[in-house]
């Protein structure tokens, strides 16, 4: 039963859990729309970022004539994709660009920290007017033409004020300062720094701060805001992209990025071109001397042997070796003009040295049947090849030599642009819609946790059963009543629910309570009635005043006694001043009950206030004359109740509790902590007492998780007869 039970204790109570979400509403939509205002006010305060984009292709052919096609066997045909995206962000690209626009200057407006963003984007004509003078406002801007400044400023900001229309100062890091003229350089002759302002647009006072970072600085930071992908696999489309606040600043940014790496692709490609032709030519000597060399040895033999004539079959096996020797003679030059970009692992290369192995193979076979020959045919054979191979070597030298010099005076890289450096009308960022959806989300988020950590926290009384447990039997459960509620409420008057609103439930309540205490008390000593709580604001003097107007209604004659001797209120509730005498006056001997006891709106309906607050209030109420008190009470009155103050504060409610026929401590609910009702009950056992009961006050039907909420629907109606 005990592990069942457990069980059930850990599971979520969903219809709880809603409950107590829906209890807290107000505070989530609250968190919610602070989300929102927060999400706006973060769109507001910070500056759109715009995109620019620009497609470029990597073309396979390294020129635009339509070149032979042994020619294109020198270029590598891959796009490289990855490789020249690497390029395009490298600093000789990114340096260059930056040198070309001056994108290491740095101009920004002086603005107001934390909101300064907002009031440069939007007018605000009466906030506006109270910024000081410094603060950008929207349009304010001033164009930079030139600036030079020596090594030792680089990476320093200095100041730019404006004085007027044409005329500004210049102040910087070392507090020197300088006028200058709009349109006109200013210079400082022993440091090097010179800047030339050619247009204002803000009035006189606004404030810019002007710059220079190095080199290194400006590259890293441009490179990253520029991104570059390729679309599709193996398409040779790059895409680049670069985004800042400045829309027209990106495009020209980007533009020139663009145009420095196209000039380097074209100065790679031209000096790739020359790099094949210094090597053709270092080539075209050794070829003529080759081919001289074995046009001698081949007219010598034939002058030898008078006359030679090659069969057919000689002839085919000559063209056939004389063919694939030229080939191989091709590949090595190829092989060489590869081994110094490529590894022997590159695709091409390998390719190259396979096609290699299959002439080479096909070339020993030649020969061999060549050394089946007659010995004369065989060496007139070898002796025309070694002619015709070296005039073809040379041949194919000179040719290669007039293409490479088409091919360097026609070059114009690999690289085209499709689309230019162009930037969107509308900003990428702040994403407004996602930003406010997801701030509107957190909020509402922060709003729940707020709720469910409020109500985990909250260790209130939350039901007259949890009293129960303790020990103490609940005399009546009062609903909570918002006209009751005197916490706000410093001076004036204070209503009696049970006389004003008598057909309320709360007053109702109140009856249930007078029927309980009439049977609970049949055994008191006395029909005196002490009330105490844990903490102040439990609602005890409430629940005495109503109490007794309740029982006095009923035809009792009921006396309320405000024994708070430090903070009594109950005064209010019969309009009477401050100091008007009292208990501590009786007490203290200084005047008769019947002089202090004031009656009330009902006849049956007594009050005697606290009077003057004394310096001493424990050692007036241990005095004797409070049991006379009591007794002259139990003479006149059905039932005396005494307002007393809290009894984890003083000691006053012990001493009440000892002399009164019962005690009913008032425990708030959701307010009172359970710890509290167990300290009290200990306070009160440590001299010998006890509580008769407890009243379970201010109980709210909505924030008991929903479990009561079916059973306070109905109101009494009560008709007057008439007479």
């Amino acid at each position: 039963m005990t592990a069942t039970q457990n069980l059930s204790d850990d599971e979520i109570d969903l219809g709880q859990l809603i409950g107590t979400l829906w209890r807290g509403k107000l505070a989530i939509a609250a968190a919610a729309a602070l989300g929102i205002a927060i999400g706006a006010f973060h769109i507001a305060n910070t500056n759109p970022t715009f995109q620019a984009d620009a497609l470029l292709q990597l073309e396979e052919k390294s020129g635009s004539l339509a070149l032979p096609s042994s020619l294109s066997t020198m270029v590598d045909n891959d796009p490289r994709s990855v490789t020249e995206i690497e390029i395009l962000r490298s600093r000789m690209v990114l340096g260059r660009a930056i040198a070309d626009q001056n994108l290491d200057w740095r101009v920004s407006p002086d603005i107001m920290p934390f909101v300064g963003t907002m009031f440069s984007r939007y007018r605000f004509p009466v906030l506006s007017s109270a910024l000081p003078s410094r603060f950008a406002r929207p349009g304010d801007r001033i164009e930079l033409e030139n600036l030079v400044v020596p090594p030792s400023m680089l990476n320093q900001s200095f100041e730019l004020i404006v004085t007027s229309e044409t005329e500004y100062r210049l102040i910087f890091p070392d507090s020197l300062r300088l006028d200058g003229t709009v349109g006109q350089p200013t210079t400082l002759t022993e440091t090097g720094f010179s800047i030339t302002i050619s247009r204002v647009e803000a009035p006189a006072g606004r404030r810019f701060f002007i710059r220079q970072v190095d080199e290194r600085r400006a590259i890293n930071d441009l490179r990253s805001r520029l991104s570059i992908s390729e679309r599709g696999r193996a398409s040779g489309i790059l895409e680049a992209r670069l985004t800042g606040e400045n829309r027209t600043e990106n495009t020209r940014a980007l533009e020139a990025v663009i145009q420095a790496y196209l000039n380097q692709n074209v100065s790679r490609s031209a000096a790739e071109a020359e790099s094949s032709l210094t090597f053709i030519r270092e080539q075209l000597p050794q070829a003529e001397q080759t081919l001289r060399t074995a046009e001698a040895a081949l007219n010598a033999f034939r002058q030898e042997q008078v006359t030679v004539d090659l069969s057919l079959e000689t002839q085919t096996i000559l063209g056939q070796v004389t063919r694939i020797e030229g080939e191989l003679a091709d590949q090595q030059r190829r092989e060489d003009e590869l081994a110094q970009r490529f590894t022997p692992s590159h695709p091409t290369y390998r390719q190259l040295l396979d096609e290699r192995a299959r002439l080479e193979a096909r070339l020993a076979t030649l020969r061999d049947q060549v050394g089946a020959l007659p010995e004369t045919q065989r060496q007139i054979l070898n002796l025309t090849r070694e002619v015709e191979l070296a005039q073809r070597i040379y041949t194919e030298l000179l040719t290669r030599a007039q293409e490479v010099e088409v091919l360097r005076a026609s070059t114009i890289g690999n690289v085209r642009i499709v689309d230019g450096a162009s930037a969107a009308p509308l900003p990428i960022a702040p994403r407004k819609a996602l930003i406010l959806a997801l701030s509107m989300v957190l909020g509402t988020m922060a709003g729940i946790a707020v709720v469910l950590v409020r109500n985990w926290m909250r260790k209130g009384v939350q039901d007259a059963s949890e009293l129960e447990k303790l020990g103490m039997p609940v005399f009546a459960t009062i609903n909570y009543n918002k006209d009751a509620d005197t916490d706000g409420r410093r001076g004036g008057k204070l209503p009696i629910l049970a006389f004003e609103s008598s057909a309320d439930l709360t007053v109702e309540a109140f009856r249930s309570l007078r029927t309980s205490l009439h049977f609970g008390m049949l055994d008191a000593s006395t029909p005196s009635l002490t009330i105490t709580s844990s903490h102040p604001g439990a609602g005890k003097s409430f629940l005495s005043v109503n109490l007794a107007a309740v029982a006095a209604q009923a035809g009792q004659r009921v006396c309320v006694i405000d024994a708070d001797l430090r903070r009594g209120q109950l005064r209010r509730y019969f309009d009477l001043p401050r100091n008007a005498p009292g208990l501590a006056e009786v007490l203290a001997g200084d005047i008769s009950f019947d002089d202090a006891v004031v009656q009330g709106s009902h006849e049956n309906f007594f009050l005697l206030p606290t009077g003057r607050y004394p310096p001493n209030p424990s050692e007036l109420l241990m005095r004797a004359e409070l049991s006379k008190l009591i007794e002259t009470c139990a003479q006149y009155f059905d039932l005396t109740i005494f307002d007393a103050p809290p009894v984890l504060a003083v000691t006053d409610p012990v001493i009440l509790a000892r002399n009164t026929g019962s005690t009913i401590f008032v425990a708030r609910h959701d307010i009172t902590p359970l710890g509290e009702v167990e300290a009290a009950q200990k306070t009160l056992s440590s001299a010998g007492l006890k509580f008769s009961g407890a009243v379970l006050n201010g109980f709210d039907p909505k924030k008991a998780g929903g479990r009561y909420g079916y059973g306070y629907g109905y109101r009494y109606e009560y008709k007057q007869r008439k007479q």
